[in-house]
């Protein structure tokens, strides 16, 4: 079983909180908007670190990180992209591709919008975790934990960081 926490738009912040929860991860995963690339490196000397880059990532993180990110995490297939829309709403970027060869684990970021919902038509999950950072719209700092084990994507749970 591996433990994840995943992140995502934390536009050059990183705190105690975020790294509590990335401590108790086997594996950090960040869905871009990263900032500066400080935040990457803290989260990397933690634990395992799966990242994509974002819209207001520089060059710098656009050359150790790629724009999509998908593999495998025990028997489940994951794709990471920042700019992806949900389900009956996929961005154009990544329709297509996602309805050819559906994943089983889809997890995009850049909305700040914390949601998880099942797509039933391509028979996946969905995943966004909000923002962890302090920039942007929303009015609570959110990250998501979850397991997976084997083929199972199990234990989902928000995590609150707190008023940004």
């Amino acid at each position: 079983m591996t433990k994840i926490l995943l992140l995502s738009d934390t536009h050059s912040h990183i705190d105690n909180a975020i790294l509590k929860y990335a401590k108790q991860a086997d594996e950090i995963w960040h869905a871009g908007d990263i900032g500066d690339l400080s935040v990457t490196d803290n989260l990397k000397n933690i634990a395992p670190l799966r990242a994509v880059y974002g819209n207001i990532d520089n060059a710098e993180a656009r050359k150790e990180f790629p724009e999509h990110n998908r593999f495998l995490c025990e028997d489940v297939d994951v794709w990471i992209t920042h700019i992806g829309g949900y389900p009956g709403r996929y961005d154009k970027r990544v329709r297509e591709d996602i309805r050819k060869n559906p994943p089983k684990l889809f997890i995009c970021g850049h909305s700040h919008i914390l949601k998880a919902m099942y797509d039933k038509k391509l028979n996946l999950l969905h995943m966004n975790p909000g923002a962890a950072g302090k920039y942007g719209f929303h009015q609570v700092r959110t990250m998501l934990r979850f397991a997976i084990d084997k083929d199972q994507i199990k234990d989902l749970e928000i995590v609150e960081l707190g008023k940004r």
